[in-house]
């Protein structure tokens, strides 16, 4: 059962999807993450006709967080429009493990009666790439 907390952060990762920009996928992600002081910073996806310009609403959060002078994370929540829920892609894993080390990630869909799979960001990533020094 998710704590007060998460199912904050878990509202407004719901909140966020309503603005995902997905005319090509259909998939409507949202993500929230909450920084080290509380604050949560949001973000959903954003395709392009060209693929590799789309951007998952993970990088869309984490670098809104950056740009805001956020350095250090607490948790995550993603949710997604479609069943099985959607996981952090390779590349979203890849900048949150150099960017948000150690956070929880929580993963779940759009219906407040959806279950909630949790899980510690490196136990999804092992043995990524870290950063240079």
């Amino acid at each position: 059962m998710p704590t007060a907390e998460q199912l904050e952060l878990i509202q407004a990762a719901r909140d966020a999807s309503q603005n995902a920009v997905a005319p090509y996928s259909g998939i409507n992600v949202g993500v929230a993450l909450r920084t080290d002081n509380g604050q949560i910073v949001t973000g959903c996806n954003v395709e392009s006709a060209s693929y590799g310009l789309t951007c998952c609403g993970e990088r869309v959060a984490l670098f809104s967080a950056l740009s805001a002078g956020h350095r250090v994370f607490r948790s995550l929540a993603l949710v997604s429009s479609i069943k099985p829920h959607l996981v952090p892609c390779g590349a979203c894993r890849q900048l949150l493990v150099e960017h948000a080390p150690g956070i929880d990630v929580l993963c779940t869909g759009m219906d407040e009666d959806d279950s909630v799979d949790e899980f510690v960001l490196e136990d999804l990533l092992p043995s990524a790439l870290s950063k240079l020094p």
